[in-house]
C-alpha cells in the first residue's frame, strides 16, 4: 500500500467518524430538547415559584460539571437529560410569565426565532465547511464582557442595558453555533455529548434572550 493509499483510507475514515459525531449529536440534541420542552410544560403546570426557579439553574450547573467529567463514559447520557431536564424545568416560572402578559404569540414567536437561527447557521457551516474556529478568541471575550455588564445591572437596573445584554446574547450564542459546528466538522470536538452540550446551551440562551427582548419591544416591562 503506497501512501497515497494511506491518506486515501485515512480521510475517508476522518469524514465517517465527523458524520458519525454530527449524527450522534443532533440526534442526541433534538433528545434533550424534547425533554427539556416536556419539564418546563411540567414545571409551568406546577406553577414553580422564582426561587425554585434558581435552585434548578443552579442545580443544571452544577449538574453541568458531571456532564463533562462523565462525557467519556456510558453514565454521561443520563447526566446529560439530568442537565437539560433541569435547565427546561428552570423555564417554567418565566415562561408562565410571558404567557400571563403576552400570551402564547410571544413565547411561539421566540422558538420560532431560535429556530430561524439555528436551522440556518448550523446549514450554513454544514455547507460551506468553513473553519470557524478563529472566533474562538472574540466570542470569549465577548461573554466574559456581557457577564461583567449583567453582574453591574443587577444593582443598576436600566433596561436600555438589559435589552443590549440580550442582543447580545443572540449574537454571540449565534456565533457560537458556527464556532461549535465548525469544531464537530474539522474533527475539533470528537465527543457527542459535550458537542451537544454546547449546541443545547446555544439554543437555549438565545430562547431565553428573544424572550426578553421580545417582550420588551411588546411593552411588557
Amino acid at each position: 500500500m503506497d501512501n497515497r493509499s494511506v491518506y486515501t483510507s485515512t480521510s475517508s475514515q476522518s469524514v465517517l467518524e465527523t458524520n458519525k459525531v454530527l449524527r450522534n449529536t443532533y440526534m442526541l440534541l433534538g433528545m434533550t430538547l424534547l425533554f427539556s420542552a416536556v419539564c418546563a410544560a411540567v414545571t409551568m403546570a406546577i406553577g414553580i415559584s422564582p426561587m425554585v426557579s434558581l435552585l434548578m439553574t443552579i442545580g443544571a450547573f452544577i449538574t453541568l460539571f458531571v456532564v463533562h467529567k462523565k462525557a467519556d463514559s456510558a453514565s454521561g447520557i443520563y447526566w446529560i437529560f439530568a442537565f437539560t431536564g433541569l435547565m427546561g424545568g428552570s423555564l417554567g416560572y418565566t415562561l408562565n410569565f410571558y404567557l400571563g402578559v403576552a400570551g402564547p404569540g410571544l413565547i411561539m414567536e421566540a422558538l420560532g426565532g431560535t429556530a430561524l437561527i439555528f436551522f440556518a447557521l448550523s446549514a450554513y457551516a454544514l455547507t460551506t465547511k468553513k473553519d470557524f474556529s478563529f472566533m474562538g478568541g472574540f466570542l470569549s471575550i465577548g461573554i466574559l464582557v456581557v457577564l461583567v455588564a449583567a453582574i453591574a445591572n443587577i444593582f443598576f437596573a436600566v433596561p436600555a442595558v438589559h435589552l443590549a445584554i440580550s442582543s447580545a446574547i443572540v449574537f454571540l450564542m449565534s456565533g457560537f453555533i458556527l464556532y461549535d459546528t465548525s469544531r464537530i466538522i474539522h474533527g475539533g470536538e470528537t465527543n457527542y455529548i459535550r458537542a451537544t452540550v454546547g449546541l443545547y446551551l446555544n439554543i437555549y440562551n438565545i430562547f431565553v434572550s428573544l424572550l426578553h427582548i421580545l417582550g420588551v419591544f411588546g411593552g411588557d416591562d
